[in-house]
């Protein structure tokens, strides 16, 4: 029973894809990548459309939930401001992405990881009381609409749902406390930012069958909670390094895809 097998992997790419993203506060488009070429052999094209696709309903709400409980928030200009720099790069993400082969995708998607793994990298732990609440709030909206257009690009291009990028943006460059950063990035996982590339991978058929989509989705639920109540439990240090090693596995996977 095909269709069955195709649920119960696309179970475990959804689960494994959430409990990263709960955890580290990213959208789950990485690890769904990955594991969608890993699991269920999907191309790059399509393990990205397939990406993308799932990321449209509001499965990271439970790790929202979770961060809001322990006090954390988030400005809604922020939300405002990276949303609109999110829709305008996604568009044009998605449509560069159709236009090259799955070794330039794949090769980007290295060079974008191993970038953000030496930002994080470089960026010294600082004290969050350094910078006050109302400073943070007060982020000037050019920056905060690249990071968007950043976000939404590499959501575009590479399927990965643009979490990276503003997590790391965010707390990398603004000093936004590690928590803080994650919890905007999860609330960019139930906004339907994605869906100007999303569409046009589906229009293209890219995405795998309706079976696996089904347990991605299901296993994207529970992984997330799971992750997001497990980080709410360790300290920002510990989250920055879970980070690095989580980028630093999904760069040497797809190293190892573009160069086979």
């Amino acid at each position: 029973m095909s269709w069955l097998h195709d649920t119960l992997a696309g179970g475990g790419v959804g689960l494994v894809a959430g409990l990263a993203s709960g955890f580290t506060g990213t959208s789950p488009g990485g690890g769904l990548v990955i594991f969608s070429v890993l699991l269920l052999g999907a191309e790059q094209h399509v393990a990205q459309g397939t990406s993308l696709i799932t990321q449209l309903p509001p499965t990271g709400l439970a790790g929202i939930r979770r961060y809001w409980q322990s006090g954390n928030r988030t400005p809604l200009r922020w939300i405002a401001w990276i949303g609109l720099g999110f829709l305008i790069g996604g568009a044009g993400g998605g449509y560069a992405a159709t236009a090259v082969s799955d070794s330039v995708l794949q090769w980007t998607y290295v060079v974008y990881l191993l970038a953000l793994i030496a930002l994080l990298i470089l960026r010294r732990d600082r004290k969050d009381s350094h910078l006050e609440a109302g400073e943070r709030d007060q982020l000037h909206w050019l920056p905060l609409i690249l990071i968007g257009t950043l976000a939404g690009f590499s959501s575009g291009f590479m399927g990965i749902g643009g979490g990276l990028a503003i997590t790391v943006g965010l707390a990398a460059g603004f000093r936004v406390p590690q928590h803080q950063a994650q919890l905007v990035s999860l609330v960019f996982s139930v906004i339907p930012t994605n869906l100007p590339a999303a569409w046009i991978y589906w229009s293209k058929g890219l995405m795998v069958g309706w079976p696996a989509i089904i347990g991605i989705l299901a296993g994207l639920w529970v992984g997330t909670d799971l992750g997001a109540r497990m980080a709410n439990g360790v300290s920002r240090s510990m989250l920055r390094q879970a980070m690095i090693a989580l980028v630093s596995l999904m760069a040497f996977y797809m190293t190892y895809k573009a160069l086979s």
